[in-house]
């Protein structure tokens, strides 16, 4: 699989994502469900702390991609979902951290809602995936 990135302004860049990627030579896609910071019972966790939910809405994503044979590095698209935008940002650090070894700068895109599907959520990370 090859990635061309397509910035037609550099500002997304420096927030970690581009604007758009060709995705050429792929030939599996996975689409996962968005990923909260729940066990592997479903149980909501890290209560009233962003970073915690983050990293663990992250952990499961990556246990989702390893499920099908991936790994950050195929992932093509994101959304993320947060109940405060301004926590979730000042907390990007994590997504760096993990997507950055991968040298991957998915295109994104970040809403702020109400509320989750479980009272407790704040943060809830999709992706489209292509090998």
């Amino acid at each position: 699989m090859e990635r061309t990135a397509v910035n037609p302004w550099d500002w997304s860049i420096k927030l970690g994502y581009h604007q758009a990627e060709v995705i050429e030579g792929a030939t599996r896609q996975l689409i996962c469900a968005g990923q909260t910071a729940v066990d592997g019972a479903g149980a909501p966790q890290h209560p009233d702390d962003m970073r915690g939910q983050i990293s663990l809405a992250l952990d499961n994503l990556e246990a989702v991609l390893a499920g099908a044979g991936l790994d950050l590095s195929h992932v093509v698209k994101l959304g993320i979902y947060a109940t405060d935008v301004d926590a979730a940002l000042s907390n990007f650090d994590l997504m760096g951290r993990r997507f950055g070894p991968h040298q991957v700068a998915p295109p994104m895109t970040l809403l702020g809602v109400t509320r989750l599907a479980l009272p407790g959520l704040m943060f809830e990370i999709e992706a489209t995936a292509m090998a």
